[in-house]
């Protein structure tokens, strides 16, 4: 069969092409404005693709299209699919019919950590000898690919609340009915198709709907959002997670901290400890993912002692505080993190293990909520840790400049924040007086104009 994807450089679009590939079909794909690591990726992987979207790219006719949600009517691809009686579905609809069917599904959704969870939950039974299929939405660093069929029953799986597609608003997750659930955590995003938190929690529950009473729920013990969306009907088993002494009763998994920036924690199933985690991941965020991934683990027979032993080896993710580069003491590292949870969280960690080295943070306001300045009482605060932040405004968003400069002009921090609108602008203020050591974390869910690889080479080329 030859399927032809639109949207095809999307983290989950791309990893479906990887499955279909794998199951034996053709597999094309049009999309604009493509980056690594996914345009590389299905390059590797022999997969046609096609630059912008036009009518064109449907000739020869394929037997089915996969629409991602990125796509809209008025989109030349989309109008020639419906006008010719292309058929078509969602990604979503054909992975859960093609691929999740009859199979164990380990699912992990949450507003943040979804991709980092999902990596240390596979590599976690890949170690085990599961060989289980997966897809996640990034490129994990201990896989060549992003997503596999495996050979066993069972599949991990990243699992997204954002919309399926234009024809079906129904969350991703709604399709893939887990037997085993991580709630990571949930807050406000995607304004563009959600009103209010309100309406996140309902999707949510409708995924806790599709959790057979014989399976199980993961999710962490503080998290107001996750109460209220449990609260509409839970009818699976619940297992808590938590850090430190954060809550008045006891947790289901605990981790206790052994070094103040997450490198090393003991792990504490029922109140009895289990296995001291030491890794090179920092930041509390991933001591919370990996007692998520851990929990899970367990639920399918892999001991907390052997997923501890398999996430001492993790690599991490692309894209998550990835280390590009080290030149003359500093040190480049590209992060996928766009909102301020996810930057707080990662810029603190960061903080917690360098001391008082310096830290730049580049931030591109790029997700449709940051676009719409959803975010502006949290955005700035949450970029603390750092002791300098460029905050790029490559779409000219009129609320930015004046909200770093009423930012500035009310905490007395002039300097600290400063808005550019070209990377070339970034770039000379970045390396503008430059100490070492020093550490430049580049921020952003897309390709960010290209900004690591100039960075990084005029690093290289002012370094003495």
């Amino acid at each position: 069969m030859h399927i032809h994807i639109l949207g095809i450089c999307g983290t989950f679009m791309g990893s479906l092409a990887v499955l279909a590939r794998e199951l034996g079909h053709t597999v094309t794909g049009s999309d604009q404005g493509v980056y690594p690591p996914m345009s590389t990726q299905l390059e590797a992987q022999g997969i046609q693709l096609m630059e912008g979207y036009r009518a064109e790219h449907l000739e020869p006719k394929p037997d089915l299209v996969l629409i991602g949600n990125a796509m809209s009517r008025g989109n030349a691809e989309v109008e020639a699919v419906l006008n010719r009686k292309i058929d078509y579905m969602s990604g979503p609809e054909w992975l859960s019919r093609e691929v999740l069917r009859h199979r164990w599904v380990l699912a992990v959704a949450g507003t943040h950590g979804k991709t980092t969870t999902t990596s240390m939950l596979l590599w976690i039974l890949d170690q085990a000898g599961f060989d289980p299929g997966y897809l996640v939405g990034g490129v994990p660093k201990d896989f060549p690919v992003s997503a596999r069929l495996g050979t066993s029953d069972f599949f991990v799986i990243e699992a997204d609340e954002y919309d399926s597609a234009f024809f079906d608003k129904r969350s991703k997750f709604v399709h893939y009915r887990p037997n085993t659930l991580i709630l990571n955590n949930l807050e406000f995003d995607h304004a563009d198709i959600f009103d209010n938190v309100e309406a996140i929690e309902r999707q949510f529950h409708h995924l806790v709907r599709t959790v057979p009473s014989q399976g199980l729920i993961i999710r962490p013990a503080l998290d107001g959002h996750l109460d209220k969306a449990l609260e509409l009907g839970c009818w699976s088993p619940v297992q808590d997670t938590a850090v430190g002494s954060e809550i008045p009763r006891t947790a289901d998994w605990r981790a206790e901290l052994l070094a103040e920036d997450g490198s090393r924690f003991m792990v504490i199933h029922h109140e009895q400890p289990v296995a001291t985690l030491t890794w090179a991941q920092t930041g509390l965020h991933n001591v919370r993912n990996a007692l998520a991934a851990i929990a899970a683990a367990r639920h399918v027979g892999v001991t907390p002692d052997h997923a501890v032993a398999a996430l001492c080896r993790f690599s991490g993710v692309k894209r998550r505080m990835e280390l590009l580069a080290d030149i003359g003491g500093v040190r480049v590292y590209d992060d996928f993190a766009h909102h301020p949870t996810a930057i707080a969280t990662t810029l603190e960690g960061l903080r917690a293990q360098v001391g008082d080295e310096p830290i730049l943070a580049l931030i591109e306001p790029r997700s449709n909520t940051m676009k719409q300045g959803v975010h502006q009482q949290t955005l700035l605060p949450s970029a603390a840790a750092a002791d300098r932040v460029l905050w790029a405004n490559l779409n000219g968003m009129d609320w930015l400049p004046e909200l770093v400069a009423g930012w500035q002009a009310t905490n007395g921090t002039a300097g600290q924040h400063r808005v550019e609108a070209s990377v070339e602008a970034l770039i000379g203020q970045a390396l503008d007086e430059l100490p070492s050591p020093c550490h430049i974390v580049i921020m952003s869910n897309g390709g960010f104009g290209g900004i690591h690889g100039k960075l990084v080479a005029e690093l290289e080329r002012i370094q003495p």
